[in-house]
């Protein structure tokens, strides 16, 4: 295993993402297989190389000595987000495309949104992922104020 290859920084910090997962090696096929991201370590924890990032995943479980009132569990309610991956592309009708041929379940297909085009998928475990394609933004329009703000 090479450095470059783990979120383990020489210096400054880097931002991973990790994720509690029912069934590691379905969530470990899900971020390679569909989504085309590197195996870095299959398991304990599992750690992802997706573009310039990193996807920890590892099962729940109860508190632990530095984390003592908190248990992990995958999200319950696919109705109700309070985080999602947000995963940026430079073409998104051609990643639509791509990871749906893999298997990607999308809730819609991409939408102009004006400032970007985007749309949404789940991965296994029910953990929302929007992908994204900056448009309108890179000439200085705005998306839309959020549903009941505007």
């Amino acid at each position: 295993m090479r450095r470059e290859d783990l979120p383990a920084p020489a210096s400054g910090l880097l931002l991973t993402h990790f994720l509690t997962v029912a069934d590691v090696p379905r969530a470990r096929a899900f971020y390679s297989d569909v989504l085309g991201g590197e195996v870095v370590l299959d398991e304990n924890p599992c750690i992802i190389k997706l573009a310039n990032s990193w996807l920890i995943m590892n099962p729940g479980g109860g508190p632990t000595p530095d984390k003592p009132d908190v248990t992990l569990h995958p999200p319950t309610d696919p109705g109700t987000a309070t985080s999602f991956l947000n995963i940026r592309v430079a073409d998104i009708e051609r990643c639509y495309r791509e990871w749906s041929a893999k298997g990607a379940d999308f809730l819609t297909p991409p939408i102009d949104r004006k400032a970007e085009i985007r749309c949404y998928l789940r991965d296994p475990d029910g953990y929302l992922i929007e992908v994204g394609q900056a448009t309108g933004l890179l000439e200085g329009i705005l998306a839309d104020p959020p549903a009941g703000q505007g």
